[in-house]
């Protein structure tokens, strides 16, 4: 049986691009990164896909003047490349309706903390919300995205204590570690066909 094709979606250093395609080698999950998509010419994740030996395509949103048109030429390089699944790593554009929907519940994405909470936000300014709420645990989550942002049904998510020493760039690290163990582990219960969608849930089959 052929692997599951994925796609992956990068705008910024690709540290998430990178760990999860190494975490699919190394550990013999049934999928294979196809193609990297960026929206920023200078992307670090451009690189990263270059020493990795998989193909990149740099597809920049400011190039079209609709972002229907914009996501038509990612969904067709997508479609190029045999892509059944799309992770989103340090994706900085929000995708529509239709993109989402003609890939339904095979679109993923990995926020920074335990959704619901702290959703809407991106990047170091998670952290900084988590600390200024004193909250004493957070993490990292993986959901399927659909047209509600950050509101996705959850399939994988990691969990840490936050350190009463931490400042956003420490924590920032720590969460990371999380992500690229949590991401790694949703695509192989995708890949294995053990993930249902009911409603706001992902059931996860034995």
């Amino acid at each position: 049986m052929a692997k599951t094709g994925i796609g992956v979606l990068a705008s910024g250093r690709g540290t998430n691009f990178e760990s999860l395609v190494r975490a699919i080698r190394r550990e013999n999950i049934d999928g294979e990164v196809r193609v990297l998509l960026a929206n920023v010419a200078g992307a670090g994740a451009i690189a990263r896909a270059e020493s990795l030996g998989i193909p990149a395509v740099v597809v920049k949103n400011r190039d079209f003047k609709t972002r229907a048109a914009f996501e038509q030429a990612m969904v067709a390089e997508l479609t190029r490349h045999g892509v059944e699944l799309v992770c989103l790593a340090g994706f900085m554009r929000i995708l529509s309706c239709t993109f989402v929907d003609r890939f339904c519940n095979r679109v993923m994405n990995i926020h920074p903390s335990l959704l619901p909470a702290f959703a809407g936000l991106l990047g170091i300014h998670v952290h900084e919300a988590v600390i200024a709420a004193g909250v004493k645990v957070t993490g990292c989550t993986v959901h399927f995205v659909t047209n509600d942002l950050d509101a996705g049904p959850i399939i994988v998510q990691r969990a840490i204590p936050v350190l009463e020493a931490d400042d956003a760039e420490s924590l920032a690290e720590r969460v990371l570690v999380e992500e690229h163990q949590a991401y790694p582990d949703a695509v192989r219960l995708f890949c294995e066909h053990r993930l249902k969608v009911e409603g706001r849930r992902v059931r996860i089959a034995d």
